[in-house]
């Protein structure tokens, strides 16, 4: 029988029960300290980083030591307190360039998909409107399906509701206009276009029935970005025939939990 060769069993490949699974307990120390400067929202003394990683602040301070040499951390010379590194700083924007919004996005819907049985669409904003850009069918046939690329009305759709919350009104009343073939818009088209916004941002998500097709009920609610650029949208697309009135608490709240999960994935904060 040929010996097994010894070798660093941190090397090896991990499995699902491998001893490498539970990983390295120092570096999940580290990040503790490291989120008790980023939920700090500024510069920290020892105690506050200390009280916030639950560490005594002997140990804190060694942490500290360390993430200092590598840049994640640096101390204020005059005022001695803790904040996020320059290396902090460079991963972070490394981390933004990288990130494709749509795509990480779009690994969700197949899981909200499965969740409630119905259609998913993913929608991004352009000069003209909501586009469609994702589509993921669900298991009830609709009477139409809107395709990618396709740009949908602000007042009528879930998705343009959305959207009418969330962005200023320079951006949104232009393609209100274009969308009406209006040069201005009248009072009734601004009042709505506020009861919509009051609505979506009360709840958290529009809500519409045959507001684009006739049949077909929608909800769609946005996830939030990390950095400067519009909210995407997510719409779930239903039969109303299939779609009880009970149903509906549990179908916004599957919604709502995968739009948060998706706006934590793109880096967004509530608080910032």
């Amino acid at each position: 029988m040929t010996p097994r060769l010894s070798s660093d069993p941190d090397d090896s490949e991990p499995t699902e029960s491998s001893p490498a699974r539970q990983g390295i307990q120092s570096v999940e120390l580290a990040m503790t300290v490291l989120r008790a400067l980023e939920e700090g929202r500024g510069p920290l003394s020892l105690t506050q980083i200390a009280t916030a990683s639950g560490m005594q602040p002997s140990k804190a301070h060694r942490y500290l030591v360390s993430l200092i040499r590598t840049g994640l951390v640096a101390q204020s010379r005059s005022s001695g307190r803790y904040d996020l590194g320059p290396a902090m700083r460079r991963l972070g924007v490394e981390s933004l360039r990288r990130m494709d919004e749509v795509a990480l996005v779009s690994e969700h819907l197949p899981e909200l998909r499965e969740r409630t049985s119905h259609a998913v669409n993913l929608s991004v904003w352009s000069d003209h409107g909501p586009v469609v850009v994702r589509w993921e069918y669900g298991a009830h046939a609709l009477p139409i399906t809107v395709r990618a690329g396709a740009t949908m009305p602000l007042l009528n759709s879930a998705m343009g509701g959305v959207y009418l919350a969330h962005l200023p009104a320079q951006l949104t009343e232009p393609v209100l206009r274009g969308q009406a073939e209006r040069e201005t818009l009248d009072a009734a088209t601004r009042e709505r276009a506020a009861a919509i916004r009051a609505e979506v941002l009360d709840s958290g998500l529009a809500a519409t029935v045959g507001g684009v097709i006739p049949g077909v009920t929608s909800l769609a609610a946005p996830v939030f970005t990390a950095g400067d650029s519009f909210p995407l949208v997510v719409t779930l697309v239903m039969p109303t025939r299939v779609v009880a009135e009970e149903d509906l608490p549990r179908l916004k709240a599957e919604l709502l939990h995968s739009t948060r999960a998706m706006s934590d994935d793109l880096g967004y904060s509530a608080e910032l």
